[in-house]
């Protein structure tokens, strides 16, 4: 295990004291404790929170050993001193690690270096004040279950007896961070209905939004606690089985299409004034929900902080079950619905208790701010909400989030399917959202007929035929409003993520360079997932330490603690790394030219190299049904079905490490012999070595507990698979050869003419290890998310003209 800490804050002696005192292990017995190792046992007596009786407390000393060959007890009853080699051997044991197993009791503090876990620097004898900087540490320390010490304590009960502070007392904090005071066998579910700014079912009515709150139930005697809300339209179920059925169809022929002379402002789109509804009238007032749940579709990080002082707030949106409206995949009415209940949340906007009576209930819990959080749709969501600048929204903790839609179901001229979902398009998405439909009555009677015509012009006007971008896609392009952010952003994403491509939150860093807000992100090599369990890296107390401070006021330093960027080596395990940026403009970029089957240094002369596209049927069919193993034959350098169908480059194995850092750009000199066509880009990390498994793997019996009896988590890790590949793919990219110049303009292509072409792909960041070779491979369907027309066509490069342009750190 390597244990990755970026949230853990250095304190000062005095500090300790303070600190230790405020979460009483630190009290007069203590204080007046004879020797350092009196202290010392008077502080593991009450780590040992599920220990009655002293015998007992003996028991479990017994099981620590405090030299490789005395036992805990011995020890302090025969009064040897504390010194580092005693403490950090104990240390080890308590955080879970196994001698023999995880290091060697003979050499704890080499093991205590090698895992990367902080120690206190002393020689010798250690004094009570030693002991209790050590023991600080100890509480802050990640375990071998992903947690620090004082969460270990935390889920066995330790702050149980702080649940009884008085409101005034809470939150507590450590280490800069909220702590879990909170009863969960308390916490208070209730549901309103916030009344929106948006009639996008035009029945004359504003949407009303149904809303479900989480939050301590000190809050019933005065305390007001900020909100942690999840915008998610999946938040009261999918309609999965009619998702299936409005799948389109991807074995289509890609298509000529009509020249255009179109400048951005042709196809720009400009906020509509809308007539909006009178809002509803108030019946009365109340304090008190009169409609609860049993059990929400939470985030595991959104329960962690249930514990620690933060309401959760959940709401679906316009156009889903119990809530008005109709879904619209990522429009504006979908932003304003949501920045809607962040008004209510800080008193900006009216909620009724029930759909009927109007009468009407604020948040008088909250303070007033409010984080996002949440992963895809609900971290586009939080992205979207912050681009208004809507007042109460402190921060965004957004993953692997759409900043721009287009990019997710388009690139370059071309319909580009979300990998794993080729079919699917913005309309699928609405009706596999639109959850009203759970509710047969409401739906069939009142809304389907107006529904079904907005998913037919929706159709219309996302232009899936064309791939081009368009005023419906301009609507749905958040970074036309990043100038408009006012809260800060923390952003987190997958390096092999090919759902929402690594493009998406790179834009979003560029597009943030000159807007006056803090912004950090976290770069993973995962895919479309969560990182809030991972043992290697401390996520979650991250979070703990940013929202401290962003919605409490904390003065923790996490802004400058935090670093900017931190980034999951690709090569050795459970590595992050911390730079200053990422994907910076000025970096300096190494260009590679083309040769058959090369990628050199040097230009090469003029030369015309061809592939196909087409295939024998059975050979489609069966990469059609398999795109796994499209994916291997297209990559793989022995021969293959698909060798005539692509092109491969290569550079000679490089004598040491490179790092890539940011897009790479592809020129190509290209001709199609056909009046359309498109081009498809793979980069490759070729070398035989054993790489990450696709997906972190959960390790066995251990579970992460997010409070005392409360819910739990599933720790995992990426590990390395167990036998080595051949290759790697790093990055990809797509072109439709009419969209030369850009994603609205549609150029002629007269067949067989060469054409210069220029293609960033998506953005990286990646090891090349030494001795490793850098490959492209250049073909033009890609099965996993474009259309598959198996069209007759054959491109030719002109490698003369032809580089890559790698950004190198």
């Amino acid at each position: 295990m390597k244990n990755n800490q970026f949230a853990r804050i250095s304190a000062d002696h005095q500090t300790v004291i303070d600190e230790l005192q405020q979460i009483h292990f630190m009290d007069n017995e203590v204080n007046e404790a004879s020797t350092s190792a009196a202290a010392y046992r008077l502080l593991l007596r009450k780590a040992c929170v599920n220990v009655q009786g002293e015998h007992g407390f003996d028991t479990k000393l017994r099981n620590y050993l405090a030299t490789p060959d005395t036992d805990l007890k011995d020890y302090l009853n025969a009064g040897e001193p504390i010194t580092a080699e005693v403490f950090y051997l104990v240390v080890l044991q308590l955080c879970g690690f196994l001698p023999g197993d995880d290091f060697s009791m003979d050499e704890p503090l080499a093991a205590m270096k090698e895992m990367q876990l902080p120690m206190l620097e002393a020689v010798g004898a250690w004094t009570r004040a030693q002991v209790l900087d050590a023991w600080y540490l100890l509480l802050t320390t990640h375990t071998k279950d992903g947690q620090t010490f004082l969460d270990l304590l935390t889920n066995q009960g330790y702050f149980v007896p702080f649940y009884d502070l008085s409101a005034r007392q809470k939150p507590l904090f450590f280490n800069g961070k909220s702590q879990a005071v909170f009863d969960t066998s308390k916490l208070i579910c209730e549901v309103v209905y916030v009344e929106s700014s948006v009639d996008s079912d035009h029945d004359g009515n504003r949407d009303l939004l149904k809303v479900e709150i989480i939050r301590p139930a000190d809050t019933e005697n005065g305390l007001k606690v900020p909100a942690l809300f999840t915008a998610s339209p999946y938040n009261q179920d999918t309609n999965d089985e009619a998702g299936a059925k409005a799948m389109h169809k991807v074995n289509v022929p890609l298509t000529e299409k009509q020249p255009n002379n179109l400048s951005y402002k042709d196809i720009a789109y400009h906020d509509e004034k809308m007539e909006l509804p009178d809002p509803r009238s108030i019946n009365g007032e109340t304090k008190y929900a009169a409609e609860t749940f049993s059990r929400e579709y939470s985030y595991t990080l959104n329960d962690y902080f249930l514990a620690r002082g933060f309401a959760a707030v959940y709401s679906a949106g316009i156009g889903t079950l119990d809530s008005d409206g109709i879904q619209t995949c990522g429009n504006p009415q979908q932003t304003e619905a949501t920045i809607n209940v962040i008004e209510w949340l800080n008193g900006k906007r009216c909620a009724y208790t029930n759909r009927t009576d109007h009468i009407a209930i604020t948040a008088w819990w909250c303070n007033g701010s409010v984080a996002m959080t949440g992963r895809s749709y609900l971290g586009t969501l939080a992205t979207a909400a912050a681009t208004t600048g809507v007042e109460g929204l402190k921060t965004i903790i957004s993953e692997a989030a759409i900043s721009s839609w287009y990019g997710y179901y388009r690139e370059g001229g071309l319909m580009i399917a979300p990998d794993g979902y080729p079919g699917e398009d913005a309309d699928v998405l609405a009706i596999e959202t639109m959850s009203r439909m759970k509710a047969a009555a409401d739906y069939h009677l009142h809304i389907k007929d107006y529904f079904d015509m907005q998913m037919k012009k929706m159709a219309r006007d996302m232009e899936r035929e064309s791939g081009n971008y368009n005023t419906f896609w301009d609507a749905r392009n958040y970074l036309k409003k990043v100038k408009n952010i006012k809260c800060d952003v923390l952003m987190v994403h997958g390096l092999n993520d090919w759902n929402v491509k690594p493009g998406q939150v790179e834009q979003l860093w560029q597009a943030l360079r000159d807007v006056p807000v803090t912004k950090k992100i976290i770069l993973h090599q995962g895919q479309h997932i969560y990182i809030n369990a991972f043992r290697s890296i401390d996520y979650t107390d991250m979070i703990n330490l940013w929202i401290s401070h962003e919605l409490y006021g904390v003065q923790n330093g996490a802004k400058e603690l935090l670093p900017n960027v931190i980034v999951q080596d690709n090569v050795i395990p459970e590595t992050w790394t911390v730079y200053q940026d990422w994907s910076e403009p000025s970096m300096a970029r190494e260009t590679y030219h083309f040769s058959e089957g090369k990628l050199d240094i040097a230009s090469t002369g003029y030369k015309v190299v061809t592939f196909k596209d087409s295939l024998p049927f059975d050979h489609f069919k069966r990469y059609a049904e398999h795109l796994d193993q499209w994916q291997r034959d297209i990559l793989a350098e022995e021969p293959n079905d698909l060798s005539a169908n692509r092109l491969l480059f290569k550079t000679v194995p490089v004598d040491k490490d490179m790092i890539i850092d940011g897009r790479v750009r592809v020129h190509v000199q290209a001709s199609s012999n056909h009046s359309f066509g498109m081009l498809s880009f793979q980069l490759v990390d070729y070398g035989e070595a054993k790489r990450f498994n696709v997906s972190p793997t959960p390790i066995p019996m251990r579970k992460i507990g997010l409070g005392y009896r409360w819910r739990e988590d599933q720790l995992r890790e990426f590990t390395l698979a167990k036998f080595a590949t051949p290759f790697k793919m790093i990055s990809k990219g797509h072109i439709n050869l009419q969209n030369r110049e850009n994603a609205w303009k549609v150029d002629e292509l007269k067949p067989d003419q060469f054409y210069s072409i220029d293609v960033d792909l998506q953005p990286t960041f990646h090891r090349l290890a030494a001795g490793h070779q850098l490959g492209l491979v250049v073909y033009a369907t890609d099965f996993g998310m474009t259309v598959r027309g198996n069209q007759d066509l054959r491109y030719s490069l002109e490698l003369g003209n032809c580089r890559l342009d790698v950004p190198l750190r």
